[in-house]
């Protein structure tokens, strides 16, 4: 048997937490097709465009058809994925007419570049002729061309992650390539918050916890209103969102960069949930809880994160300064000291 630094490396057992396929070297395979079409649909739906004319947003990915996988071999890893898609999208002008039409992209695959994507938009029969056809087919194909090579990103880097085994002095090489060594679109989704994916090795992540605190001019109904009610969320995010207000509802807001489920809410008085941004590792999700205390004529809001990436931390709180304590007081006119 090898001893350690003697022999072929491929059969050697490093120091490490697991002994499994050491130095990468056996080809390992993950499925990645029921992962991709969620990202996918998440990364889709809500998607918009606007104009002086009106505005278009995809309301419905009714088919999301294929498959995908990652695979690693000898520390190389080599991504397999074609889709086939369908979506509805719903045009309304300013004159508060709407439009309906359709979006197919036939053709998503590690064998095309991202310029090479065949995006359909359509307008559906009996429709009138409408300049918001045009901006969909323009700007709307755009994004969402924008989209898509957000998902190979995500693919190349979320779900990947763990993949690639550290080895004994704690490095994972990463090398990745696909069928068809076919050049990938940079261009990222816009995002008020995302930044590149960190590369996570395959061990546990760690972890950190903290609390912020911050004052309103409203009751805590109120306050406690504006992080269920779908309209509420849209107006201090000024985009569109999801919000299932219910235990076990869904959410996802800031162009689908913020997204979870709530777990507790106790009306008026606190809600518990699991929220994540966007480009942290796959299906990890913080725990985050809004507690509404009554200060009279305000009310004091404490927010408790757990499970945040250590990474994370100075941007989740950037973030939740920002785009929930700031755009709220804002948008509703809640201003109040910070503490």
């Amino acid at each position: 048997m090898a001893k350690w630094g003697e022999g072929d490396p491929r059969w050697i057992v490093e120091e490490r937490a697991d002994a499994t396929n050491v130095n990468n070297w056996h080809w390992t395979e993950r499925d990645a097709t029921n992962w991709s079409s969620d990202k996918l649909k998440s990364l889709l739906l809500g998607l918009d465009v606007e104009s002086e004319e009106g505005k278009c947003e995809v309301t419905e990915v009714s088919k999301v058809e294929g498959e995908a996988s990652v695979n690693n071999r000898k520390g190389k890893l080599i991504f397999f994925y074609e889709w086939n898609i369908k979506a509805t999208w719903t045009g309304k002008s300013k004159a508060g007419v709407t439009y309906n039409g359709a979006i197919e992209v036939p053709n998503l695959s590690d064998e095309n570049d991202m310029e090479d994507l065949d995006i359909s938009v359509s307008l559906n029969k009996d429709e009138p002729d409408t300049t918001l056809f045009n901006l969909m087919k323009t700007k709307g194909s755009e994004k969402i061309r924008t989209a898509l090579g957000s998902y190979v990103e995500f693919l190349k880097s979320e779900f990947t992650q763990g993949m690639i085994l550290p080895t004994a002095n704690g490095v994972a090489k990463l090398q990745s390539t696909s069928q068809s060594n076919a050049k990938l679109d940079k261009t990222q989704i816009s995002s008020k918050s995302s930044t590149a994916a960190p590369i996570n090795t395959g061990v546990k992540i760690p972890t950190c916890k903290f609390s912020m605190r911050d004052t309103f001019l409203t009751s805590p109904a109120d306050l406690y209103r504006v992080f269920l009610n779908q309209d509420m969320v849209q107006a201090f995010t000024h985009g569109s969102a999801t919000v299932e207000g219910e235990r076990g509802g869904k959410f996802r807001l800031l162009e689908g960069n913020v997204f979870g489920e709530f777990t507790e809410l106790v009306p008026d008085e606190k809600i518990v949930m699991k929220w994540r941004y966007n480009n942290w590792p796959c299906e990890h999700y913080a725990t985050i809880a809004l507690t509404f205390l009554d200060r009279s004529n305000e009310t004091e809001l404490k927010v408790e994160c757990r499970g945040v990436p250590n990474s994370e931390e100075e941007q989740t709180k950037e973030g939740w300064r920002r785009y929930y304590f700031e755009a709220i007081k804002q948008t509703f006119g809640y201003g109040a000291r910070l503490f």
